[in-house]
């Protein structure tokens, strides 16, 4: 493969990424306004979406390693490619969250009350926003702006155990409701774990700029 080809695969390679990362930035706002609305019909496309992003998944994989097979790459390169492989996986772990909350919406029924647990709507708010300020780094090789969506993770996890306290408070007071409050802490994991895989995204964003992951020197 010529150096000119190669670089055009490359560039194919980010634009899919990119691509991936708009569907799935879309699949969990839409997972958000499913559970605000108790909106069953949006839960159901959210869910058959999901297959989209999975696909989406095997094709970037199969075009990576495609790439390092076909020509071997400098380390410029290959720090692209192995960021891309990385990526994928983040991404295809937010799609299947956001699958996972549209799954508890269609679950809840008529009788959920979103702002029941005061902290949900909050940490939906934070994580949505990681999810976009990551999917935003990526496309600018911003690594300033990756930094600052890693920043918000710690935010995320202390809402998470104020939802865990929430929960067991609503538990003690009133077990007519369990399913629910069970259902809610369902909900702030996905979530939780949707913060975790953004903060993924931008530590891989860093080390395609730099070579650097976690403060380690890996190409």
């Amino acid at each position: 493969m010529h150096r000119k080809t190669f670089e055009a695969a490359l560039e194919e390679l980010n634009l899919e990424l990119i691509k991936m990362g708009a569907i799935v930035e879309k699949s969990i706002n839409s997972a958000i306004e499913a559970l605000k609305n108790n909106d069953e019909k949006l839960a159901r496309e959210i869910v058959e979406q999901d297959r989209v992003v999975d696909d989406m998944e095997k094709d970037i994989e199969s075009k990576c390693l495609s790439l390092i097979l076909r020509q071997q790459p400098v380390a410029r390169d290959l720090r692209v490619i192995s960021t891309a492989l990385k990526m994928v996986t983040d991404m295809e772990r937010i799609g299947d969250q956001a699958a996972d909350i549209a799954e508890l919406v269609l679950d809840f029924g008529s009788e959920m009350k979103y702002h029941s647990l005061k902290h949900i709507p909050v940490m939906a708010e934070v994580a949505v926003s990681m999810v976009h300020g990551a999917i935003a780094a990526f496309v600018s090789g911003d690594i300033e702006a990756a930094k600052e969506v890693i920043k918000k993770d710690d935010l995320v996890d202390e809402l998470f155990e104020k939802v865990k306290k929430d929960v067991s408070k609503n538990l003690q007071s009133d077990i007519n409701n369990c399913d629910m409050d069970i259902n809610f802490l369902m909900i702030a994991k996905y979530l939780e774990r949707i913060g975790d895989h953004a903060e993924n995204i931008c530590e891989w964003i860093e080390f395609s700029e730099t070579g650097d992951y976690k403060n380690e020197r890996l190409l």
